[in-house]
């Protein structure tokens, strides 16, 4: 058998590595306030796709369920308000840097 050598103790790392103490705030305020703005928009869309009463719960009014204002500009103000989210999440705050 050949003969081993014994690894010198100053070759091997006991100590763990250290993480950096950062109590920095992950966002900013502008981020919050981006935040707050595409959910508004979700919320106004959703509230504009739920639309109005009807005035005869039991007559159904084709033209009142399928409008333009509630199969197209409510959902597309639903999309920018998630892309808002989106982007307020990942826009880096001048803290981070």
């Amino acid at each position: 058998m050949a003969d081993k050598k014994p690894i010198p103790a100053t070759a091997v790392k006991t100590e763990p590595a250290r993480l950096k103490a950062d109590n920095s705030p992950i966002f900013s305020k502008g981020n919050y306030l981006l935040m707050g703005v595409g959910g508004a928009l979700i919320i106004i869309g959703m509230v504009v796709m739920a639309g109005g009463s009807s005035s005869d719960p039991n007559v159904f009014d084709y033209n009142q369920v399928y409008s333009k204002t509630r199969i197209t500009f409510a959902p597309i103000l639903i999309i920018l308000g998630i892309l808002v989210e989106v982007y307020a999440i990942f826009k880096k705050s001048p803290a981070a840097e």
